[in-house]
């Protein structure tokens, strides 16, 4: 068994997943020509095995203006979301930079599954 969950934090407070389309511009608009970190657990069971991680992932955003922000709201990407955007899609256009695991910031911080579990990736 698998477990994954995913903030995004930004000066001491957590973003989770917008609760709506207000919830989700307010909180870009704070990420916005800053530097945020993404933090994911994970868990991993599998048999005897019982291991977690925590994966940290730098992202800088572009200052972005209100068009920016409203139009990337405007395209639903930031529903489930947390931190209201998805780098592998539209808001990747949002980031300037990453310091750290891309995959994290996805979603799935592969470097720390296979940290933790590298038996799990044996043929």
């Amino acid at each position: 068994m698998l477990g994954v969950d995913t903030v995004v934090a930004l000066d001491g407070r957590i973003y989770g997943k917008p609760d709506g389309p207000e919830q989700a511009l307010a909180t870009l608009r704070a990420l916005s020509g800053r530097e945020h970190t993404v933090v994911s657990g994970v868990s991993v069971i599998h048999g005897d095995l019982e291991r977690t991680a925590v994966a940290r992932t730098g992202v800088r955003f572009r200052a972005l203006d209100h068009a920016e922000l409203a139009a990337y709201v405007g395209t639903g990407e930031w529903r489930d979301r947390a931190g209201g955007y998805a780098i592998q899609g539209r808001g990747a256009l949002l980031v300037a930079a990453i310091r750290g695991d891309y995959f994290n910031v996805v979603g799935l911080p592969v470097a720390e599954l296979v940290r933790i579990a590298p038996e799990l990736f044996v043929a």
